[in-house]
């Protein structure tokens, strides 16, 4: 129950939590929408070491080379690229925020209450993100949606294993 364990620095697990939504949004448990946040955040080709560095802005453009975005899906694109940043400027503000309050003078209750915050903000990006996305992945054609599906598939979890 490592969400309830009081760290000397929540606000290291703030940050944290802000890296999983892109530059600041991402993925938590092993689920559809995870898989989806994480692979526009973190395309499959992107190492650890690449990433620490890595904008939204090169995530959008890495994404957007992989997934062979045509001219005629550029529309739907660009509401998935307006997605991820939003999401990661709205991360952004939450961290900033959060800094304002130094952890050692954070109540237990206090503390559960910046990570529903975070956790809140995720569930909002994911939302988001998962609406401007779906409507791309409509419009792409087979192999498109493959390769979609691989990189999604090989974005930051293990396989689940079958035995």
């Amino acid at each position: 129950m490592s969400y309830f364990t009081r760290s000397p620095a929540p606000f290291v697990r703030s940050v944290a939590i802000s890296a999983l939504l892109g530059a600041t949004m991402l993925a938590t448990p092993l689920t559809a929408t995870h898989a989806l946040a994480q692979a526009a955040a973190t395309p499959a080709s992107a190492t650890a070491a690449e990433m620490k560095g890595e904008t939204v802005e090169q995530r959008i453009t890495t994404l957007h080379a992989e997934l062979k975005i045509t001219p005629a899906e550029e529309a739907q694109w660009n509401n998935v690229a307006q997605a991820m940043r939003e999401n990661a400027s709205a991360m952004e503000k939450l961290v900033a925020a959060n800094r304002t309050t130094p952890p050692q003078s954070m109540t237990a209750v206090q503390d559960l209450q910046s990570y529903q915050q975070f956790a809140q903000a995720h569930v909002d990006g994911l939302k988001n993100l998962t609406s401007a996305f779906s409507k791309l992945y409509d419009s792409m054609d087979d192999a498109q949606k493959k390769t979609a599906d691989q990189v999604f598939q090989t974005s930051g979890h293990a396989p689940a294993s079958h035995s």
